[in-house]
């Protein structure tokens, strides 16, 4: 079913147990088609250890895939940059990733916090034709999901722009505050489509 969020307040996705078809599909304010990008989302999940926990996917002819190992982004299948930081818990994270394309400097937001600068994938794209989802890892276009790979948890406010924002409205964002209105994914109207068991909660 799917869900316009235009006059709605809130909403969160509830992900309630290990599936292999349980996912929200994300409609985008525009194609994918990036050279840098700030991608930031709220989360809470109780699943722990080392088992892959796939955030946020989009897959194309290449992917990009944040994760739950350690926290890591994904350009490629091959290599990622993984970040050492708490562990994510029942309480609500907000996590932000940031990656030029020009310098491949690559950093993780938690809390408000940023992490260390990485060089990754530098003069890479992204790029337009594929599909935006939360809840699974897709090893094909939308497809081949594993159910040791789904998330399990919450997930909320999840925004997108196409370049890479200031650490002042990073850190404005995570206390709450009005920042620029994403031009990639914007949580307040973003057209949710869920599938399998995913709830959509609502608070208008």
């Amino acid at each position: 079913s799917t869900v316009n969020a235009g006059c709605l307040y809130y909403r969160s996705l509830i992900f309630p147990s290990e599936t292999d078809n349980s996912y929200v599909e994300l409609t985008p304010k525009r194609p994918l088609n990036l050279q840098a990008f700030t991608l930031c989302m709220r989360v809470a999940t109780e699943l722990s250890g080392n088992r892959e926990i796939i955030l946020f996917a989009y897959r194309t002819t290449n992917i990009l895939n944040t994760c739950k190992e350690k926290l890591s982004l994904y350009l490629s299948a091959s290599s990622g940059a993984t970040f050492q930081v708490p562990d994510l818990g029942a309480l609500q994270s907000h996590l932000c990733f940031t990656w030029d394309s020009g310098s491949g400097a690559t950093a993780l937001f938690m809390n408000g916090k940023k992490s260390l600068t990485k060089i990754y994938r530098k003069n890479h794209n992204v790029s337009s034709g594929g599909k935006t989802i939360l809840g699974q890892d897709p090893d094909s276009l939308l497809g081949d999901f594993e159910a040791d790979q789904s998330f399990v948890g919450e997930i909320n406010d999840v925004n997108m722009w196409s370049s890479v924002l200031s650490d002042r409205t990073i850190q404005d964002m995570f206390s709450g505050m009005r920042v620029p209105r994403p031009d990639v994914l914007d949580w307040k109207t973003t057209q949710l489509q869920k599938h399998g068991g995913a709830e959509i909660l609502t608070t208008e």
